[in-house]
């Protein structure tokens, strides 16, 4: 059995988005004394301070970052054109979502743990280096990926985003870089619109970018197919020394804003292929951290079943 960490800080709650889907509910759902009954295979760990600042400007513009901490600091109430609201808490809940990848980092590489999961909001993977978007204000798959090359000398990496909607973020941010592997499967059409499979990378990145757009209302055995036939072979290809998982459990039968048709089994399935590719190319090594995912039910069945799989 695997060991793995649960990170979740109060913070969170923090990030006041009111009527939205993206709402304090999502994180109260992923609190550890509601979700330990159900992963009782996985640690309640704390985040510790991990200098967040510093590892986010080597992703996103230090004018950028300042204007994220004084917007909120000013009472802004939505930091671009309609989605991602923010309160005058949310930097500091952003910067406890940045802590919490930091100290998962920290947690597998020191083999404390074999794996770990953030379940930590606000997410992260729209945020582009110097724009907030779909609700993410700093690119926390992006940023844990950049700490753990420069603080813990990790090679290859791998990026699986299985949010329903397009990594565009995390895309954009590696799109010339042959250091980390992304791979997104996402409804297409959907917003952000991006995500074509004709989009490959540039320069050294080229072919390091891999895109599975996957049409509304298809089945989820068909889902699965493609991730088995498109991502597997990848990672197989590419062997990772660490893989990472940006969680979005949006793809669920039950969520309000899209339209594909997994279940918590089919996220389940999905972890039980990434770990056996960890197990054989970076020694079962993953970091998860979670970011879409609006039906509570459905977030917190599918959570509990990915964390599961995580410590088989």
């Amino acid at each position: 059995m695997s060991r793995v960490a649960y990170l979740w800080d109060r913070r969170c709650l923090e990030h006041d988005t009111g009527a939205h889907v993206e709402c304090i509910a999502r994180g109260q759902r992923l609190a550890p004394e509601a979700m330990a009954p159900r992963i009782p295979d996985a640690a309640i760990r704390p985040i510790v301070e991990r200098d967040a600042v510093e590892w986010i400007v080597r992703v996103h513009s230090r004018q950028y970052h300042d204007w994220v901490r004084q917007s909120c600091a000013d009472g802004v109430r939505c930091l671009d054109q309609g989605d991602t609201v923010v309160c005058p808490q949310s930097y500091n809940a952003a910067i406890a979502s940045v802590d919490a990848g930091l100290t998962a980092a920290d947690l597998v590489m020191s083999g404390e743990f074999d794996r770990a999961f953030s379940a930590m909001r606000p997410p992260g993977h729209h945020a582009l280096p110097d724009r907030a978007m779909g609700f993410c204000l700093f690119a926390n798959v992006a940023i844990v990926a950049r700490y753990l090359q420069a603080r813990h000398a990790v090679g290859r990496i791998a990026v699986v985003d299985w949010d329903v909607h397009h990594g565009n973020g995390t895309h954009d941010i590696f799109y010339d870089d042959d250091s980390v592997l992304f791979i997104s499967l996402h409804q297409y059409p959907l917003w952000p619109g991006t995500g074509s499979s004709r989009q490959r990378g540039t320069g050294r990145g080229e072919g390091f970018t891999l895109n599975l757009p996957i049409a509304p209302y298809t089945p989820a055995s068909d889902y699965m197919q493609t991730f088995r036939d498109g991502v597997l072979p990848a990672l197989d290809k590419y062997a990772p020394e660490l893989l990472l998982i940006s969680a979005g459990f949006d793809a669920h039968r039950d969520d309000p804003i899209a339209q594909l048709r997994l279940t918590e089994d089919d996220f389940a399935a999905m972890t039980r292929h990434l770990a056996a590719v960890a197990a054989a190319s970076c020694g079962g090594r993953i970091i998860s951290l979670l970011e879409g995912g609006y039906n509570l039910d459905a977030l917190s069945a599918s959570v509990a079943a990915h964390v599961n799989e995580l410590a088989e």
